[in-house]
């Protein structure tokens, strides 16, 4: 769902998560996230190695901006699109010694 139609109070299903479509939710599922309450604590650079170690697929990166998206919301800050989290996402990398 685009983050500006969000409604943290009507999130019931995967699918009403900023940033989360059908196939975002069936990548979620794939991780046994089935709630979005699941994703509270979750750490969005592990649930990307997960996803492609169980699809034996190396994703875009840009999954873990979404994974970002959607743990931070949960955690409890405001809906921002996956993008916001690009620039993050790459500097923790580096930081990891990774370039993704």
């Amino acid at each position: 769902m685009s983050p500006s139609k969000v409604d943290r109070s009507c999130v019931v299903v995967l699918t009403d998560l900023p940033n989360i479509g059908e196939a975002g939710a069936q990548d979620l599922r794939l991780l046994g996230v089935h709630q979005p309450s699941q994703l509270v604590g979750k750490c969005p650079f592990e649930m990307y190695e997960v996803l492609c170690a169980k699809t034996s697929t190396h994703h875009d990166p840009c999954v873990i901006d979404v994974f970002m998206s959607v743990t931070r919301f949960m955690g409890g800050e405001e809906p921002r699109p996956w993008w916001a989290y690009t620039e993050e996402r790459k500097q923790l990398l580096k930081q990891r010694g990774r370039n993704k």
